[in-house]
């Protein structure tokens, strides 16, 4: 149940099939397979049997040129070989492997390149690989990338920065969607804010006030999938007037895995702001209370964010709230004692530019009654100015009371599982 027409699945609109979108980020983190799965491995001999295929003669094999297995050049034959032992590697290890994210990416990857280079399944393999096959960047005198740094392994494979994505929830509440839609939503009950392969955030809202049609955010629970090497599953729970500064367990790093310090939590105001770093998934995460509310702010790896399949389609960062679950600004309470004016004057000294922060702030004021949810916007105004990469896109600007407030197109696309495999063996 995702929002339909105004924002379109990220999948379809990027044109990029889920599987491989997922694959680029596994491919990103290849350090991390299960200990009894072999994933590793098969692409450990993948990379060491595709190291001759790098010199200029074979680069014309690798854009797609000739018949690979059927009679193709030599440089596009030795990538059949070396994609027909990939997978003869990964069938022998399926077992082990089976319900690994990475195993099944790779999978996928194989027929895909396969089919790329017109390569038949049936014909000669590689031969195997020495003992102590290199890994990429093994042998250049640099130290081997940290597989819990994300931002570091990104850049050393592409040469640039990751891309990033932001957030965030407060107040009535009032969701700003990756894609800079705003919406202000009732979503009484729990829903989940994001759903994807390495984090789950689900917020729990109730009636702002006895017969308000409008609701607040009480409970936060936020779950850090199991990251291999990096993470042990951390699960963080806050509610009003608890905001703990640890984990559930009472932990406050990702446990005694060798990335454990990857994952932290800290707060610089004890009950009132708690941050997270999770550096593994290139991820930082603030929750904050407010006038008896949690907010919720994001900033997250565009990859990380977009690694989810078709069946959690429900992810009000992804797609912004429901149209059935929107409320409009001119939806009100009329019995407050206090009146707009008083209002847009008390949102007006933290917020002087009138966008959908200022007058999500009025909304607020106006509903509760209570002049402290002005630093719940301020709050998240502050938040978006320090994660948004493209400060152009910090104020949004209402077109009118109901519909999105930003035809700001989304990020550039990402990159494709394919392009990542080329990339390895270059």
């Amino acid at each position: 149940m995702g929002e339909q027409g105004q924002s379109p699945s990220p999948r379809s609109s990027h044109g990029s099939p889920p599987t491989l979108s997922t694959l680029t980020l596994l491919l990103l983190l290849c350090g991390h397979a299960h200990s009894q799965c072999k994933i590793l491995r098969c692409n450990a001999e993948y990379v060491s049997s595709t190291l001759s295929l790098r010199g200029g003669g074979s680069s014309g094999a690798l854009r797609g040129g000739g018949g690979g297995g059927r009679g193709g050049g030599v440089g596009s034959g030795g990538l059949c070989r070396a994609l027909r032992s990939y997978a003869l590697c990964t069938r022998r290890t399926a077992r082990t492997c089976r319900g690994d994210l990475a195993f099944h990416s790779a999978v996928h990857g194989i027929e895909d390149l396969m089919i790329q280079h017109n390569c038949s399944r049936q014909g000669p393999t590689a031969p195997p690989p020495p003992r102590g096959p290199a890994l990429p960047g093994a042998g250049s005198g640099l130290p081997a990338p940290d597989p819990c740094d994300y931002e570091g392994r990104f850049s050393r494979l592409h040469g640039r920065p990751p891309g990033f994505l932001h957030c965030a929830s407060f107040g009535d509440p009032h969701v700003r969607s990756f894609h800079h839609h705003f919406h202000t939503c009732r979503v009484q009950g729990a829903w989940p804010l994001l759903d994807n392969d390495f984090l789950f955030v689900q917020a729990t809202s109730s009636p702002m006030a006895l017969g308000a049609n409008a609701t607040a955010t009480r409970k936060l629970t936020i779950i850090f999938k199991n990251m291999q090497e990096c993470i042990d599953q951390k699960v963080y729970q806050a509610e009003v007037d608890n905001l703990p500064a640890a984990f559930e367990d009472g932990s406050v790093n990702g446990g005694d895995r060798p990335g454990g310090s990857s994952l932290s939590i800290q707060t610089a105001n004890p009950g009132n702001h708690v941050e997270i770093q999770a550096a593994y998934i290139g991820t930082t995460i603030i929750i904050r209370q407010t006038a008896g509310q949690l907010s919720f702010s994001i900033k997250v790896a565009e990859d990380v964010a977009m690694a989810f399949s078709a069946e959690q389609d429900l992810q009000l960062c992804v797609g912004g709230c429901p149209p059935s679950q929107r409320l409009s600004r001119s939806e009100r309470s009329r019995r407050g004692a206090i009146t707009i004016d008083t209002a847009r004057r008390l949102c007006k000294e933290g917020l002087p530019v009138e966008d959908a922060y200022f007058h999500s702030c009025v909304f607020d004021v106006l509903i509760s009654g209570d002049p402290n949810f002005t630093v719940a916007a301020q709050a998240a105004l502050e938040d978006a100015r320090a994660f948004l990469p493209d400060l152009e896109k910090l104020h949004l600007f209402p077109s009118d009371a109901g519909v999105s407030l930003s035809s700001a197109t989304f990020l550039a696309p990402l990159l494709s599982g394919l392009f990542v495999l080329w990339l390895c063996i270059q």
